[in-house]
This record gives structure tokens, sequence and C-alpha cells, in this order.
């Protein structure tokens, strides 16, 4: 049987509150809980994006941000950050560069996003239980596709929030 996993509780400034589980979180009780965000960007200005594996419980089969993921209960922000992106694309010599911090909902829950960005023209192995597949993208490709039910709802909120900002070096 799965160990049931936690994830810290906290306000909108990432203070921690308490603690719940995956399944509490992502139920519809809108109970906010930190999630990091890395957008890789290569040295030609092209952006990362992996397709979300199909049996994903939240988005499958959709284009999504680089690197999502949970923040444990317990785990600091910038250890969960490398976590997620070595369990995800197998990179673990990166330099993240914060971006923002915003609290996001959708149907099913609420979100405190940790966002970073990092210049990367190494290695990119993509775990194949969690990514279907991944590529780099131009901004003017992410754009003809925006609002086209390809993309997350969460990448392209964010993307055209990161852009409308000049936050990511695109």
């Amino acid at each position: 049987m799965l160990k049931e996993e936690f994830f810290p509780l906290v306000d909108e400034r990432g203070n921690v509150t308490g603690k719940a589980s995956r399944t509490e979180c992502h139920s519809g009780s809108f109970l906010l809980h930190p999630v990091v965000h890395l957008h890789v960007i290569n040295s030609k200005g092209e952006l990362y994006l992996q397709k979300r594996s199909e049996n994903k419980d939240i988005q499958p089969g959709k284009w999504d941000t680089s690197v999502g993921g949970h923040v444990d209960y317990g785990e600091e922000v910038e250890t969960a950050l490398y976590r997620e992106v070595s369990e995800e694309l197998g990179i673990t010599d990166f330099n993240p560069v914060f971006m923002i911090s915003y609290k996001f909902r959708s149907d099913l829950e609420s979100e405190l996003v940790n966002s970073f960005y990092t210049i990367y023209d190494g290695v990119i192995s993509p775990d194949p239980i969690e990514i279907s597949e991944g590529r780099f993208w131009t901004v003017d490709e992410i754009k003809s596709f925006l609002r086209k039910n390809v993309f997350t709802p969460n990448f392209e909120n964010e993307f055209e929030m990161l852009m409308s900002k000049k936050m990511l070096p695109l």
C-alpha cells in the first residue's frame, strides 16, 4: 500500500500553519499548500515544457511548466525545487532564480506557487512515469496555442503573468 503524502498548509506569505494529506488538499477543500515551478530556458530563449502523463490525477495529457511539484511537509521550498527537478527532468546542476510567489486556485485545490527559472543547455531526461514527452518551445509557438486546450490553465495563467511583468528572460 502506498504511504499517504502530507503537505504543509500555509498562509499567503508561506508560513506553515498545519498539515494535510494529498487527498485532502486535492478534494475541493481549497487548503492552501505550497508548490514549486521551474521554467527551464535554453540559451536560444526557448522554454522547455513537459506533457503530463495520461495517468496524472490533475490535467492529464496537457502541456505544462517545465517542472512542477509539491513541497512535502517538513521540507523547505528550495529543497523541494531541487528534488522535483531531479525527479522530473534528471537535472541536478542548475542555478534557480526566484521570480514570484502567488496564490492559484483551480476547481479542486488552492496552491501557493513559488516560481523560479533557470538557463540550462544540458541533458534533460524526463521521468517516463510522470511525463509523456517534453521539448523546447518558442514564445511564438506558445502564444499560438494559448486558450486552445493544449496547456494546463495554471501554465497559461503563469506564463501570461510572467511575460506581462517581464520576469521570464525570453
